[in-house]
């Protein structure tokens, strides 16, 4: 006898709890290789570029598969609020399939940046499909709930990506195939399982819209963000202000002008909707996300170099010493969605969670080279717990704002802000970090050669300190081949300038907390998005619920914010699982 629940489901737009937990499963599935295919790869590319002679190509595999991954996030967003999420997840899971193993199979720098790209492809619609699915099967009153298990499982990636790497990389052969092959292979299986989950258990009601698809402004946004992000991850090598930095400014920009141009002229079919931006609660939200984008992917890029280089321990170990901000991260993520849940209030986790963001950058800014590891994952723990009741809330706040025909498009523009502030963050601060390095270094070296146990080991170690602090710039892996009291002036110059990071980095964030005080706080919406199309769509109300038309669901908090529909229309209880 088969189940009529999914059935009832795709009719209805109600799912059951048990429902939502197997659709889940396949979701963080797809979230969890998103997240762990950034961090895995970074720790071993230096293995992999010198095995395929190309240690000076490496910087292209991470941006071909940067670029594609960010580039094509709100096309998903934005495809699959006109035609269902289901084919695009499959497709998504699919070519990131497709590009893992031909990533494993690169003979060469060149064949494996191709590769990577394929792999970004399907990346993009991983992560922001899986938030937007999240928002179509849960009311927001339950969704931070859900969306809690995301971000755990985002921020456990985050960690097993660098101890898998630092594994593989370090196996000469793991069944009779190069170790650092295995970083791309180990997604297959993964991957095969989301995409099984997906297709038995993902069956949304189907809406397909007739529209315009914003093709110019997909060309334009390609045009503008490429040489964009060409010049975030190389213009510390080529330097800021050189030629080929100059030419990607001027064509981004360009690229970027034309694509504001087409997302005017098409209105409310663009890619991402201008209107969109004249609602306090999203234009909010995404400069708010944009910064804690700048702040975790930038401003704790720094703290694993930390604990490396300073501290001496294996990429390996770096890992496992971030554990405390998965901790973070984990509890206030769950402690904020049950307490959503209870109270159906957002606002005060976003505002206290980025106050947390802020103590623990000025606390970073006070580590120096004798301060102990344990002291460091305490303020990990900190910034944990800032994260978790800031990213997850916000991401309610938008969906519940945005019309129920909207929320892939604003979701995974979110997503694409978050990337883009990350990708940003860790352009300006790593340039901070290795610009001021040289000075903090020499002026630690100046000091401790007034010292005579220093000036000592240095007269029989001339040598090695061949080079100085230019030499760091280009070795770091030399400090921890120094003795001690040789190595510490070393040490406390890479903690100066860490400092000098994350004070620039809360001076930004002091900023967004400002901003987020203005968030506003809409009653949540007690209807899954899926749920609330279908009862638009009964009620004669299509044209409304698209529009934002008089009585449908953008016509709260002016035209365009706020989607809950009229409590004429009691909400359909979910049958009992």
């Amino acid at each position: 006898m088969t189940d009529p629940a999914p059935a009832a489901a795709e009719e209805t737009g109600v799912f059951t709890h048990r429902q939502i937990l197997t659709i889940l499963s396949g979701l963080l599935m797809a979230i969890f290789l998103a997240s762990l295919d950034q961090t895995i790869v970074s720790v071993a590319m230096r293995t992999v570029a010198d095995d395929l002679r190309g240690f000076s190509l490496q910087a292209w595999a991470t941006t071909a598969f940067l670029i594609t991954s960010t580039i094509t996030t709100p096309l998903y967003g934005k495809l699959s609020d006109m035609y269902g999420r289901r084919p695009f997840m499959l497709f998504a899971i699919g070519v990131f399939i497709t590009g893992s193993v031909l990533c494993g199979l690169a003979q060469s720098m060149y064949q494996l940046a191709v590769f990577r790209a394929v792999q970004g492809l399907g990346a993009g619609g991983l992560f922001a499909l899986s938030l937007a699915i999240i928002g179509d099967i849960v009311p927001p009153r339950e969704r931070a709930k859900y969306q809690g298990y995301s971000l755990a499982m985002f921020a456990t990636s985050s960690v097993l990506g660098p101890v898998l790497g630092g594994f593989f990389a370090g196996a000469h052969h793991i069944l009779g195939v190069s170790g650092w092959r295995w970083i791309f292979y180990v997604n297959v299986p993964i991957a095969a399982a989301a995409f099984v989950l997906v297709a038995k258990n993902l069956h949304l009601p189907a809406h397909h819209t007739r529209r315009r698809i914003d093709w110019p402004g997909a060309a334009a946004l390609a045009a503008g963000m490429v040489p964009l992000l060409i010049v975030a991850t190389n213009g510390r090598t080529w330097g800021w202000g050189s030629g080929s930095a100059v030419a990607c400014y001027l064509v981004g920009g360009a690229g970027l002008a034309a694509f504001l141009y087409s997302e005017k002229r098409y209105g409310d079919d663009a890619l991402i909707p201008l209107r969109l931006f004249g609602t306090r609660t999203y234009s909010i939200a995404t400069t708010s996300t944009f910064v804690l984008g700048m702040a975790m992917y930038g401003g704790l890029l720094v703290v694993p170099l930390y604990l490396q280089i300073v501290k001496g321990g294996s990429p390996t170990k770096a890992g496992l010493e971030m554990l405390p901000l998965v901790a973070g991260l984990m509890v206030s993520s769950v402690v904020c969605g049950q307490a959503i849940m209870r109270t159906g209030r957002y606002r005060i986790f976003p505002v206290a969670g980025t106050f947390l963001i802020l103590v623990a950058l000025l606390l970073f800014a006070t580590i120096g080279a004798d301060t102990p590891v344990w002291q460091t994952m305490l303020v990990m723990l900190l910034m944990g717990l800032g994260v978790g009741g800031s990213m997850q809330p916000l991401i309610v706040a938008v969906q519940n704002s945005a019309r129920p025909a909207e929320i892939g498009v604003a979701t995974s523009s979110m997503t694409f802000f978050q990337s883009m502030g990350g990708t940003l963050g860790a352009a300006v601060f790593l340039s901070i970090l290795f610009s001021t390095l040289g000075d903090h270094i020499n002026s630690a070296l100046r000091t401790a050669s007034q010292t005579p146990g220093f000036a000592a080991a240095a007269a029989t170690h001339q040598q090695q300190l061949a080079g100085g602090a230019v030499r760091v710039l280009n070795d770091t892996a030399f400090v921890g081949t120094l003795p001690p009291v040789l190595a510490h002036p070393y040490k406390t110059g890479f903690s100066g300038a860490m400092s000098v990071v994350f004070l620039a980095v809360a001076a930004i964030m002091a900023v967004s907390m400002i901003v987020i005080c203005f968030l506003p706080e809409l009653p949540l919406r007690t209807m899954s998005g899926a749920q609330a199309r279908v009862e638009a769509d009964a009620a004669g109300g299509g044209a409304s619920s698209a529009s934002g038309g008089p009585g449908g669901p953008g016509a709260q908090d002016g035209a365009a914010e706020g989607s809950e529909l009229s409590s004429a229309t009691p909400p359909r209880t979910a049958p009992s699982s």
